[in-house]
């Protein structure tokens, strides 16, 4: 194989990815099952940009659930073929997974610690019954708490985190909850989301609410589906530079997105009985 003309001692190189977690089993690495670190690091050995995922330092900004999707996560690894990196890297992904941007960073940069905040968006399946009264409760999550009702906690993590912003916004197009913080626990934006959708429906109060945030609670928060949660942005203050998306993985996700579109309408048709043919 000839020597790629962007061959250079090791850098670190940082991306921004998107991806569609419904056929991933998490973000991070897991032997023997699909995940999106795993799907990368073979992109990568494949392409002889790196030799293996701890040699080079491979890590994503934060983990995501099973299920769970992306629009800007953070990846970054070291190599020594860059130019490579960065010209092939979205052709040897899989279609669910993309390439937005890349820039150059410090040997140490490690994203999940590097990283200013972390922003996540949850879109609803359908517009709560009372959005006003989520509206009102989300207010109670900005600031510190312990927020151990509302995650799994893992041994040794500290459940005390800080909430930098929520905002319920509903319009005719739905209805979506965003919150941003320097971190999160596990499960807890799908708990936060969860919570004040029973919020809407009456079945949780504001004051049971404050009193699960004081960390006490007998039975913890159920998550909400994954499907709906986005992790939307994450804050860095690197000098990112755009790329372009292949066509062909863009209109591959365009035909999915089709196909779930009719797989829906079927779906409904069969529920509702109705003999509905075009007009």
């Amino acid at each position: 194989m000839a020597e790629d003309p962007g061959q250079t001692s090791r850098v670190r190189l940082a991306f921004r990815i998107g991806y569609i977690g419904t056929s991933f089993f998490g973000s991070q690495y897991q032997p023997g099952i699909r995940t999106v670190e795993g799907e990368i690091e073979s992109a990568c050995m494949r392409a002889g940009k790196i030799s293996g995922r701890k040699d080079s330092g491979l890590a994503l900004s934060g983990r995501t659930d099973r299920g769970v999707h992306a629009r800007n996560q953070v990846l970054a690894f070291s190599t020594h073929c860059p130019d490579r990196a960065v010209r092939a890297l979205n052709g040897q992904l899989p279609y669910d997974i993309w390439v937005n941007s890349w820039a150059y960073v410090p040997d140490s940069f490690y994203p999940r610690y590097d990283v200013i905040s972390r922003t996540y968006r949850y879109y609803y399946s359908r517009t709560p019954s009372d959005v006003s009264a989520m509206k009102a409760a989300a207010g109670l999550f900005k600031g510190t708490h312990d927020f151990r009702c509302f995650a799994r906690v893992e041994p040794g993590k500290n459940p005390v985190k800080t909430i930098d912003h929520i905002e319920i916004i509903s319009g005719k197009d739905g209805c979506l909850l965003e919150i941003s913080a320097q971190g999160f626990l596990w499960h807890m934006v799908r708990c936060i989301a969860g919570a004040l959708l029973q919020v809407s429906e009456g079945t949780l109060t504001a004051a049971e609410l404050l009193y699960y945030l004081s960390g006490e609670c007998k039975n913890k928060v159920k998550p909400a589906s994954p499907d709906g949660l986005i992790l939307w942005d994450v804050d860095t203050d690197l000098d990112w530079q755009e790329m372009t998306i292949p066509n062909l993985k863009t209109g591959r996700i365009i035909r999915k997105s089709e196909e779930l579109l009719l797989l829906g309408k079927v779906y409904s048709l069969l529920l509702s009985g109705r003999d509905e043919k075009p007009e």
